[in-house]
């Protein structure tokens, strides 16, 4: 990316400035501003700023207000009001939300500890940074410069010298060849072109002028002209009003089936149809519950349901369509309503995806699942379709939730309306939110279900549901659902797309989605901030803000939100370094095996992966290193394996590639996101 540094501008000039760059350097040292204002002009911009004020310069200024003192005590006086102005002011940026510090090694220890305690404690990353205004040190003194910042608390090194040859460049650039997350790049004519050459060796930004008269160094170029060099013809995206999110199939599935269950009728708002949804209004028809739609976007539904009680049921046989998770929720619901002899089908994919764990989890409540498909004798697991033999059992159970959580949630809305008390102890539980999205939604309906988390000493310190050992679910036995009326949340799993499109290719706004939200995939916001993108909430506090800068290399467990999966590739593909993503093992029984997919779409666009036991690393670069070194994503034609996940991750990444992506299957993406196509479209490239 290109920093614009902005320096002898009021507040009001830098604002207007900040409205043609995607990134700036302020320069506290050299801009007139106050505490305030540097509050103000760092807490309200969405560009990434880089927050610089070098302590010469503030000397400087104080010299030239009152002179230079004539005693050494006077001068160690003024040096160290250079310290505490350059401290506040930086503090004060640093509070305000500055992207990233710039911290001079020579600034004294102290200071240093007080200002990176205050960017850790704010989400600044730290720049350690060295310059030499006079020459190019060798190689060895560079080397050893750079490990000293490192040493020194650097998340990114930044070593600036002046070349007075071309040989001083090439010395300066080779640091990358022992240095990550580094800036690295000469002063001086002889050193111009090694500002551009830096990002095509990994640099995560570079500087560039406003104008000519506004440069801060020589050599510097302007900003349009370091555009012209690194983007030719390449346009980042935007869009001309926010982009409307659907309703989570997460909640709406949920939602739904609470309500078929429910006495009264129900109202549930910002209903968006997708093929997973429009089944479990299906299922719910199935069960005898009424339901009925407004005709506007989003629509209203109306649901009166059944007032569920155990054997109720009279269907023989539901139709889940394609859905996993319905499949999964309807096996206990079936054991409970049902004569003991419930026939589940399924359609597309699903048959073809095992429901592992299922047998053994239903057995533990006396329940026999008894497949027709073939496979299951071959793969020794249960496919749809089936028959669930025997009504459900209440009581204590230790189950597995390696396998997921889908069944589970399940039982959860299954077990309150059986005769007596229950107890689950859910033992290495995996996909922990959507349990607790469905004890959320029950809880809307009437149900009461009390829970206990059980952990390590990381979970007890923090609750990363990544570090939970245990989940004891309480289940209070012949309770009733009440109707209800709820609004079904935005879906983050979607928006997901939007926001990493953004983040690597330039700037979207997104409406429709609760930030305090349950859905496991809102964990999209924790991977994009750790990968280094920008997000903020617009002035109405309903719209999310995603825009372009610098990204690098993250580590992520993806186990509590495996959908993630495929659109999280994409984005480390664009993160200068190696990512490693954890929870490959949960994707083999989804729409297809995604673990296998992503691998070989990553593969065939020319991006180094590989897998090794629950992980995937892959090498990562930037969008300026792609552009300059002509290591786009190969276009061409892919195949989405009947994924809608894996089409959504193509349409992005098709952002970022040499030619055309053309994929042999879009139209599944009507499965959990039918608009996906015409929303996509509404985006400006």
């Amino acid at each position: 990316m290109i920093c614009t540094s902005l320096q002898h501008k009021n507040l009001d000039a830098l604002f207007e400035a900040l409205e043609t760059t995607e990134m700036a350097e302020i320069r506290l040292d050299r801009c007139p501003l106050s505490l305030e204002e540097i509050e103000g002009l760092f807490g309200s911009s969405d560009v990434p700023l880089v927050a610089t004020c070098r302590i010469a310069d503030v000397l400087a200024d104080l010299q030239r207000a009152d002179g230079v003192p004539d005693t050494e005590k006077g001068r160690r006086e003024q040096q160290i009001r250079a310290y505490d102005i350059t401290e506040r002011r930086l503090t004060k940026a640093v509070e305000a939300g500055a992207a990233y510090l710039d911290l001079e090694i020579e600034a004294p220890a102290p200071m240093s500890k007080r200002l990176r305690k205050a960017a850790q404690e704010n989400g600044t990353i730290v720049i350690r940074s060295y310059h030499d205004f006079d020459g190019t040190p060798s190689r060895e003194k560079l080397a050893e410069t750079a490990a000293q910042c490192r040493e020194f608390g650097a998340e990114v090194i930044k070593i600036v010298t002046t070349a007075r040859c071309a040989a001083d460049a090439q010395t300066v650039l080779s640091l990358y060849d022992d240095f990550d997350r580094l800036i690295a790049f000469c002063m001086g004519e002889a050193g111009r072109q090694s500002r551009l050459d830096c990002l095509a060796k990994g640099a995560p930004y570079t500087y560039a002028a406003l104008t000519e008269e506004e440069a801060t160094a020589p050599g510097q170029w302007t900003t349009a002209s370091m555009k012209k060099a690194l983007y030719g013809s390449w346009k980042p995206i935007s869009c001309d009003a926010p982009l409307q999110m659907p309703c989570s199939k997460s909640f709406a599935q949920r939602a739904i089936l609470a309500a078929a269950l429910a006495e009264g009728a129900s109202h549930l708002s910002g209903y968006s149809p997708c093929g997973d949804n429009e089944s479990a209004l299906a299922v719910a028809r199935s069960l005898g519950a009424d339901v009925s739609a407004e005709t506007t976007s989003p629509a209203v539904l109306t649901i009166k349901g059944i007032g569920a009680k155990a054997g109720c049921l009279q269907t023989e046989s539901i139709h889940v369509g394609e859905s996993g998770l319905l499949t999964r929720l309807m096996i206990p619901i079936a054991a409970v309503l049902g004569n003991g002899n419930v026939r589940i089908t399924g359609e597309k994919t699903l048959p073809g995806r095992p429901l592992k764990g299922a047998a053994d989890m239903m057995a533990s409540f006396g329940v026999l699942l008894a497949s027709e498909n073939a496979r299951s004798n071959a793969f020794n697991d249960v496919f749809v379709p089936l028959t669930v033999k025997n009504n459900l059992v209440p009581g204590k159970a230790e189950i597995s939730g390696k396998d997921g959580s889908q069944l589970i949630s399940g039982l959860l809305t299954a077990l309150p309306l059986t005769a007596k008390n229950s107890t689950l102890y859910v033992e290495d539980p995996k996909s922990i939110p959507y349990m607790f999205i469905t004890v959320d939604v029950l809880g809307k309906f009437g149900i009461r279900i009390q829970s206990e988390m059980e952990g390590d000493d990381i979970f007890l310190q923090t609750q990363d549901w990544g570090h939970c050992s245990q989940i004891t679910f309480k289940v209070k036995g012949n309770q009733q659902l009440k109707a209800a009326d709820l609004a079904i949340e935005g879906d983050w799993s979607a928006a997901a797309n939007f926001l990493v499109a953004g983040a690597i290719f330039g700037s979207l706004d997104l409406d429709g989605l609760d930030t305090a939200s349950l859905q496991a995939d809102l964990s999209i916001m924790d991977i994009l901030t750790e990968a280094g993108a920008s997000l903020s909430r617009l002035d109405d506090e309903k719209t999310i803000h995603v825009q372009r800068a610098p990204l690098n290399a993250f580590h992520f467990d993806l186990n509590q939100c495996p959908d993630l999966f495929p659109i999280v590739a994409v984005l480390a593909t664009f993160c200068q370094g190696e990512s490693r993503l954890a929870g490959v093992n949960r994707l083999a029984g989804k729409e297809s095996d995604r673990g296998k997919a992503v691998a070989d779409m990553l593969t065939q666009m020319g991006v180094e992966n590989h897998i090794e036991d629950d992980e995937m690393i892959i090498r990562g670069q930037s969008l300026q290193q792609r552009l300059l070194t002509g290591a786009l994503l190969r276009g061409g034609s892919y195949t989405s394996l009947h994924d809608h996940r894996m089409v959504m991750a193509l349409k992005v990444a098709a952002l970022g590639a040499d030619g055309p992506i053309t994929i042999d299957d879009e139209a599944c993406v009507a499965k959990s996101f039918p608009s996906f196509h015409e929303i996509f479209n509404k985006i400006k490239h």
